[in-house]
């Protein structure tokens, strides 16, 4: 092991302006915006990529607070931060990537992620902020969601396309009841005779009133599974939101002598979804089933719905053939 030897000053300064040069190099070839503040707050390096991202040049901004690149309500964060770094050496953000929002000279607010790393030189301690432009990832996420939903929407039609004769058939039922009720109690009202007394005709329009709710329940249900809109999550017990989608498929079910069997638990199987995506699913899932079980000799589809861990899940199986052994292995 040989000992440390002095080196001529010409040496050291060329050293120390070689490595200024390759610091300077990387730090305008990368590809992220890279600052470099000091303790204060203050910009001591401000690369390319920044100049592009904020619309500041370099000399611009040296030697001014680093806040000039924050939205206002993130400055005062930020110096909170800093001072509180200073007192007690807790650190927060150093050596974590997080989500944060920058500014342009021009007020325009756009998301960020900023890594952040310490340095401790003869001048203090310095901190290098890596800064990523997420915008277009963003754009790429609200793109997909977009693609996706659209997705969702057309597979919705094409199932309500073919539940359509189906449904109008069930529909028939309630409208037919509605308009029996009402010829029972227009008859006698015509004749004018008294032969109906009014509790009776109270009766008859209660449950006149009850098929028209149904009709109305059928056509809303409808309306759900077509309609186009953003997904809405909540609290719901997926016993019932599943209990509809399964009547739903029946009416397609009845019609080629295929039977929807239901294995649920006692329990209810709370969680957090949007209920008529996970009908849409539920509904495709048995129109495929109720396909390839209609061919079958038995004819049965069956929907379990089961907890595992802090998941739920729902199975459907059906009484058709499988996949062949060439289909399974692709």
């Amino acid at each position: 092991m040989t000992a440390p030897r002095d080196l001529p000053p010409e040496i050291g300064f060329r050293r120390a302006t070689v490595s200024e040069a390759r610091f300077a190099s990387v730090l305008d070839t990368a590809a992220d915006g890279i600052v470099v503040i000091d303790e204060e707050g203050r910009i001591l390096a401000f690369n390319k990529s920044c100049e592009a991202l904020f619309g500041y040049v370099a000399d611009e901004v040296i030697g001014l607070n680093v806040k000039i690149i924050m939205p206002p309500k993130y400055a005062h964060d930020h110096d909170r931060y800093i001072s509180n770094y200073r007192e007690t050496g807790e650190r927060r953000i150093i050596g974590i990537g997080r989500e944060v929002s920058g500014m342009h000279r021009d007020g325009t607010v756009f998301p960020l992620e900023l890594s952040v790393g310490e340095a401790v030189s003869a001048d203090g301690r310095q901190f290098i902020g890596i800064l990523r432009d997420l915008r277009p990832r963003k754009q790429f996420e609200l793109r997909l969601s977009q693609l996706q939903a659209q997705v969702v929407h057309m597979t919705r039609l094409s199932a309500m396309d073919e539940m359509g004769a189906a449904m109008a058939h069930e529909l028939n039922q309630p409208l037919t009841a509605l308009m029996l009720y009402l010829q029972a109690v227009m008859r006698p009202l015509r004749l004018g005779d008294g032969s109906v007394h009014p509790d009776k005709v109270v009766a008859i329009m209660e449950k006149a009133l009850a098929e028209a709710e149904r009709a109305g329940g059928i056509i809303q249900r409808m309306r759900q599974m077509v309609e186009k809109r953003d997904p809405e999550r909540s609290r719901n017990d997926l016993r019932s939101v599943v209990d509809e989608a399964v009547d739903l498929s029946a009416f397609v079910a009845q019609g080629s002598t295929v039977r929807i069997r239901r294995a649920y638990g006692d329990e209810p199987l709370v969680a957090d979804v949007d209920p008529i995506q996970i009908q849409q699913i539920v509904i495709n899932l048995l129109k495929n089933a109720v396909e390839v079980a209609r061919d079958s000799e038995d004819r049965w589809v069956e929907i379990a719905l089961t907890r595992t861990d802090r998941q739920a899940l729902v199975k459907v199986s059906d009484s058709g053939p499988g996949l062949s052994v060439e289909a399974a292995r692709t």
